[in-house]
């Protein structure tokens, strides 16, 4: 009987200790069982399809090859061109500098919304994408266990609030996406004899014909898991944030993965970003003699962070170790758009090809950084300025003076319409589209602004811009409302909803006929979590900090 009891109570510490570590054996432990019960196989060489050897019109004569660039989670402070040096202030980025250098920046450019996977769907649609339902952004259904099991040990001032009932419910996130019926930028360039080829995030759905190939792309090379490399490779160095639930979300998620052309997944090869570069450049130069639209959607610099080491010993007068590791992604992303122009140079394709750059959101609060949307307010995942205000640049030599600034707002949703027009395709006509063409506003053609209203909507997080006003509403906290004249407060320091009480009225009458026309979420809202606006992740809620819950 004491041999019995003992080892009752061996089982009862052991359970207990492991109750009480659970977040740290989940994070430890599920990549490792992962990794044990379905190992990802060596790399596989890609095979993208090749154009024809020769052409009888010259590439001037072709309509123009189309690359988007879409950065991850970059801040409006983390391009150089801005505000005249990232991280600390030494960290350039003269590659994306110069291709607005030699073409347009937009100094008021703005992500479709301030999370990925919906600015992402807006993108690919020129819709908002609330008007087919995707409103939130599907993720791992272990994040919100662990934002769970880490409330219940911490009790934090602003708990996240989560609805289990539609958790348990709630599909795989590869289940979640664009439905297949809305129409892609992708499909309209395929009318006009375009080769198209994606390569890195997608995250509008993995399956039942919602994979790129499934919507307009001849080729993906589909992102498959969140590691740049290996968290044990001998060349790469890490920063985690174990405090913060996001980040244990990503590191206890995070695999290093692909496939190409929904095959079998296998691992990249080398650094996620040069990688992705590597074959963007195959794909350049595979397709110089036929039009091709370029899709290069860029993992970096989301968390987890994770630079080469020869990235990071280049920024070694920097002390932070975080600010460090994130300055090698911005190096290695910069180094990537080089390439990309490099190529197209090699191959004579310079100056009828429209380059894009932008970023999906703004910078984020959970890697711990507090300069990344500088000037901005805010961070990704509210719709103050650090959340939307995004870097936003275009390069066209046959067609955009070098040179050029744009100073009125445009949006994400804008990219549809202007890839289209630059083909001369057809747009369809059976639905409501939402941008317009930028390049006759850019050069002058038309006068005034390409829109008076935008609007950014995810559940009760709402936002309306109107000629210079900004009104967000929301209704965590305590129904608030925020109201700015960006024209002369573009750092959103003057809140004038209560003195300026009936613009508020105007701007929610224009949010509430925005809304009438939106669709009902494809899938609910299963978590409220909270956002403090003017603090990173690393900061504690003191009294009097504002906030909002983020719905999603």
């Amino acid at each position: 009987m004491k041999n019995l009891a003992l080892v009752l109570v061996v089982i009862s510490i052991t359970a207990y200790v492991g109750w009480q570590n659970r977040i740290e054996l989940l994070v430890w432990g599920l990549p490792k069982v992962r990794e044990l019960m379905d190992p990802i196989p060596p790399n596989v060489p890609t095979a993208w399809a090749r154009g024809p050897q020769t052409s009888s019109l010259s590439a001037d004569e072709r309509p123009p090859n189309i690359i988007l660039i879409l950065a991850d989670d970059m801040g409006f402070n983390d391009v150089s061109l801005y505000n005249g040096g990232a991280g600390d202030g030494s960290v350039l980025t003269p590659n994306i500098d110069a291709l607005a250098r030699d073409g347009v920046v937009f100094n008021n450019g703005y992500a479709a919304n301030a999370v990925c996977a919906p600015s992402r769907a807006t993108i690919m649609t020129g819709r908002y994408s609330t008007r087919f339902g995707f409103e939130f952004t599907p993720f791992f259904k272990s994040g919100a266990t662990i934002f769970q099991w880490m409330q219940d040990l911490e009790k934090p001032a602003l708990p996240s609030f989560i609805n289990h009932e539609r958790l348990s419910a709630m599909p795989e996130m590869s289940q979640l996406g664009m439905p297949p019926e809305e129409t892609t930028i992708a499909e309209v360039l395929q009318t006009r004899g375009y080769y198209t080829a994606h390569i890195g995030k997608w995250h509008l759905g993995g399956t039942n014909g919602m994979r790129p190939e499934d919507q307009g792309f001849n080729d993906s090379l589909y992102m498959r898991g969140l590691f740049y490399l290996p968290e044990d490779h001998p060349e790469v160095i890490n920063a985690k944030r174990e405090e913060d639930g996001i980040e244990r979300m990503v590191w206890a998620n995070a695999r290093y993965a692909a496939d190409f052309n929904g095959g079998a997944q296998f691992e990249p090869e080398g650094y996620l970003t040069d990688y992705y570069t590597n074959e963007a450049v195959k794909v350049i130069n595979n397709n110089r003699h036929r039009p091709f639209f370029l899709y290069l959607a860029h993992w970096g610099i989301h968390n987890p962070l994770q630079a080469l080491k020869e990235d990071y010993d280049a920024y070694a007068h920097i002390d932070d170790h975080a600010l460090r590791v994130y300055s090698g992604m911005i190096r290695a992303l910069d180094r990537g758009v080089g390439r990309v122009v490099q190529a197209l140079e090699e191959n004579g394709l310079t100056d009828n090809t429209l380059i894009i750059f932008t970023s999906d959101n703004g910078g984020a609060r959970d890697i711990g950084l507090a300069d990344v949307n500088k000037p901005y307010r805010g961070f990704k995942l509210s719709h103050f300025e650090g959340g939307t205000h995004v870097p936003y640049m275009a390069k066209w030599p046959a067609r955009i003076p070098p040179g050029s600034e744009y100073d009125e707002p445009i949006h994400h949703v804008d990219l549809f319409h202007t890839f289209a027009a630059a083909a001369g395709a057809e747009v369809p006509g059976d639905r409501k589209l939402d941008g317009v063409d930028l390049l006759p506003y850019i050069r002058g053609e038309v006068q005034g602004a390409p829109h008076d209203t935008l609007f950014w909507r995810e559940g009760y997080q709402q936002t309306v811009l109107h000629r210079g006003w900004k009104l967000i509403r929301t209704d965590l906290p305590n129904n608030k409302r925020w109201l700015f004249h960006l024209e002369v407060d573009p750092t959103e320091r003057n809140n004038l909803a209560v003195e300026l009480s009936g613009r508020v009225e105007v701007l929610e009458a224009l949010l509430d006929a925005h809304n009438a026309e939106q669709a009902d979420p494809l899938w609910p809202s299963v978590i409220q979590s909270p956002q403090l606006i003017d603090k990173h992740g690393g900061q504690p809620y003191e009294e009097g900090d504002e906030y909002i819950y983020w719905p999603n």
